[in-house]
């Protein structure tokens, strides 16, 4: 338990920018192109930054989204020349483009779709702070053989690293050990002075793993950048001309959910909401703090539209739709106990950042949490709940005026109005009950005043058919009736990453690295 902390500044480490590791002394290149400066957009001037002329490398393909930007491909370089914009900085192409082509040489590029060519993070097999459940997920992913390799950073040993390897359908994880003197081995009969001649020699040979290392794993899981563009970052109030609604994918009681496009070249989604049923000025003091909220499990907000009615709340698009649908859609025909878990972790890594940042939700539920690709699960709408006005039989209206999903709330915030990150526990609690029955409702049959005099009395659901005890002692961990007696979600996520001590989609090696 000491090193759930680390673990979780580990995951956080490639996402916050305070956070980062300073990148390695770069190695001068020949710069094989000289253009104009009117060749696209002019930088600011900045103030000297520390990275500001070093050579960095395309981790993933990017399409320019606005005229300032600047589209590259994967394994492209690139030269920062101002990197005073949080996550955007200012670039210039070193590939020589065909002439007439109109593409542009230098124009802004989300920083974290770069990494410094001398640096470790360039290589193709690494994979920084992701957890060993993640590595076991991009693995198994179908593009991947026998042979499949990354290297990560260690969740419980800051400075160290694991091997993880795919092997016939199984994932093992190997403990890279380093030497006080600098190096890195498995075994001590074998050591390398770096990370580049260990993967390089077992490329070549298995020598005692389970299988020669091959092609490095796909990297399936393209981070977001931060925000739509580097101007959007501070200024995202924009012009509601720039949305196109092209699909709409859901309505409820505040409004209406569409798939959008924004400035004709990024996928979106908005939601419009009904006029009244939330105050402007509530809104925008709410979501100022919720911009700022950044997470790889949590969904980004972009921008918003708010000087005429609708008013349009702009975030990043997940696919699939709500993990409620999502659940229901599947009853069990694909999703197994296996991808339940993981789903449940999910939310719970995201959630332990909100913790962390003493920020409460207040409708955590599986309607609140979004599907998309690859197995991708991220929480929504948090701190929507304090400025929503609701409408609804299962609602609970409060003395304070603040009306509450009563299903999905702990007695105290029914009560006294008391929320806290316990009371989100909670909700955690209820939601793990929605994931392990595919989507039902939870008291099925209760009206919310029913609900509300069961809970006076110490009920709680019972366990569900087909719920392991194991899954189930989690939710009543969640239920505790005293708020302080509840887990923490950073030890609910480490329990649930943890949940398999073995599966068959996974082994360990005796050097396997415990997180």
């Amino acid at each position: 338990m000491g090193n759930v902390c680390l673990r979780l500044r580990a995951y956080l480490e490639p996402w916050l920018p305070c956070w980062s590791q300073e990148a390695d002394k770069p190695t001068v290149i020949d710069n094989p192109w000289t253009g104009s400066p009117h060749d696209g957009p002019r930088p600011p001037s900045p103030e000297p930054r520390g990275i500001q002329g070093r050579y960095f490398v395309a981790l993933f393909d990017y399409q320019a989204r606005t005229a300032e930007d600047l589209s590259f491909r994967e394994g492209d370089k690139l030269q920062v020349l101002d990197s005073s914009h949080e996550g955007w900085w200012f670039a210039k192409h070193l590939e020589k483009r065909g002439e007439g082509t109109g593409q542009q040489l230098q124009g802004y590029i989300p920083s974290n779709y770069v990494a410094e060519v001398t640096s470790l993070q360039a290589e193709p097999w690494f994979f920084g702070g992701i957890k060993r459940v993640d590595a076991e997920n991009q693995l198994l992913y179908s593009g991947n053989q026998t042979g499949a390799f990354l290297i990560r950073e260690s969740e419980s040993q800051k400075g160290n690293f694991s091997l993880s390897v795919l092997h016939d359908g199984v994932v093992k994880h190997y403990r890279i050990r380093t030497l006080d003197e600098g190096g890195f081995f498995l075994t001590q009969r074998r050591t390398f002075s770096t990370l580049n001649e260990f993967v390089s020699h077992y490329t070549k040979t298995s020598d005692g793993l389970c299988v020669k290392l091959e092609k490095p794993c796909l990297k399936i899981q393209v981070p977001a950048p931060i925000g739509l563009s580097y101007k959007t970052v501070d200024q995202w109030e924009i012009d509601r001309s720039s949305i196109q609604l092209l699909k709409r994918l859901g309505s409820g009681q505040f409004g209406e959910v569409w798939e959008g496009l924004w400035n004709n070249t990024t996928p979106v989604a908005v939601k419009t909401l009904k006029p009244g049923s939330m105050d402007q000025n509530d809104f925008l003091r709410e979501a100022q703090i919720m911009k700022n909220l950044r997470h790889p499990k949590l969904i980004q907000l972009y921008a918003v539209c708010t000087l005429e009615d609708p008013i349009y709340i702009i975030t990043e698009l997940m696919r699939h739709g709500s993990l409620q649908e999502y659940l229901q859609n599947d009853a069990g025909s694909k999703i197994h106990l296996e991808q339940q878990v993981d789903m449940a972790a999910q939310v719970a890594s995201g959630m332990a950042y909100l913790e962390s940042q003493n920020y409460i939700h207040r409708d955590l539920a599986a309607r609140n949490v979004l599907v998309g690709e690859h197995n991708n699960y991220k929480v929504a709408d948090f701190g929507l709940a304090r400025v929503f006005k609701v409408d609804n039989e299962d609602i609970y209206e409060s003395k304070h005026e603040i009306k509450l999903p009563v299903k999905w709330t702990a007695p105290e915030a029914i009560r006294a109005n008391k929320f806290s990150i316990k009371s989100d526990v909670w909700s955690f609690g209820i939601l793990l009950y929605e994931i392990i029955t595919y989507g039902k409702i939870p008291y099925s049959g209760m009206t919310g005043t029913q609900v509300i005099q069961m809970l006076g009395q110490n009920y709680r659901l019972p366990q569900p058919p087909n719920c392991p005890l194991q899954f189930y002692k989690i939710m009543l961990e969640c239920w505790n009736a005293e708020p302080r007696e509840r887990p923490t979600f950073e030890t609910l996520c480490w329990k649930l990453e943890d949940y398999f001590e073995t599966g068959s989609s996974c082994s360990y090696s005796d050097n396997f690295d415990e997180h």
